[in-house]
C-alpha cells in the first residue's frame, strides 16, 4: 500500500471526537493529523489539520462551522485560518431547499454562487468571482437511480463534465481558448467498497 490510516473516536458529552492519522509509505518517519470535534446539540463542530513527525510537529489549519436556522432556510458560517500563512477563509452557505446561495471570501478573491433546482432532474447555478471577474456556470441534470450528469463551462478556462452512473466516474476535461479546444483529458474510476 502508498499509506496506512489509523482512526480513532470518543463521545464527551454532547461532542463526539476524532482522530485520524495517515503515513505515506515514501515518508514513514510523518503523519498527517486530522482531529474533529462537533456537537449535534449545537450545531457546531471544529476541524483541525496538522502533521507530526521526527522534526516536530505543527498545526496546518483550524476550522469551525456553525448552522443555525433562519426562517425556513438552513445557514452556515465556516471560517478557517491557515496557520502558515495566518490567512483566513470564510465560507456562508444558505440553503432554502430548491434555492442555495453558496458566497466564500478570501483577502485574495470573494465568489458567489446562486444554485436554482429547476424542477426534479435539472439544476443550474452561475457562480461570480467578484474580484477577478470570472464567471462560471454549472448545469447538473439527474438521470436516475442517483446517476447525474454536471457539466460547467468556464468562459476562455474550460468545460469540465462529471457523469456518475453508479459506482463509476467518469470526469472530461476541455481547455478552451475563445471558441477553440485545444484539446480533451478523460479520466474514468470505480468505487470498490470491501
Amino acid at each position: 500500500p502508498r499509506s496506512a490510516w489509523g482512526k480513532a473516536s470518543r463521545t464527551f458529552g454532547a461532542w463526539g471526537v476524532s482522530a485520524r492519522a495517515e503515513i505515506q509509505r515514501e515518508d514513514l518517519n510523518n503523519a498527517d493529523i486530522e482531529v474533529n470535534a462537533d456537537s449535534a446539540n449545537d450545531d457546531l463542530s471544529f476541524q483541525m489539520m496538522a502533521s507530526a513527525g521526527t522534526a516536530g510537529s505543527s498545526v496546518s489549519s483550524i476550522s469551525a462551522t456553525k448552522g443555525f436556522t433562519s426562517g425556513d432556510a438552513r445557514v452556515t458560517v465556516s471560517p478557517t485560518v491557515d496557520m502558515g500563512t495566518k490567512d483566513v477563509n470564510v465560507d456562508i452557505g444558505y440553503d432554502a431547499g430548491k434555492t442555495n446561495v453558496e458566497v466564500n471570501a478570501s483577502k485574495d478573491e470573494q465568489t458567489i454562487k446562486v444554485s436554482q433546482q429547476i424542477d426534479d432532474d435539472n439544476r443550474v447555478a452561475p457562480s461570480f468571482a467578484l474580484r477577478s471577474g470570472k464567471m462560471a456556470v454549472e448545469w447538473e441534470r439527474n438521470l436516475g437511480d442517483d446517476n447525474s450528469l454536471t457539466t460547467t463551462l468556464r468562459p476562455n478556462e474550460e468545460i469540465a463534465m462529471e457523469w456518475k452512473d453508479s459506482a463509476w466516474t467518469a470526469n472530461i476535461n476541455m481547455p478552451i481558448d475563445g471558441n477553440s479546444i485545444s484539446g480533451a483529458n478523460v479520466s474514468v474510476k470505480r468505487e470498490v467498497n470491501f
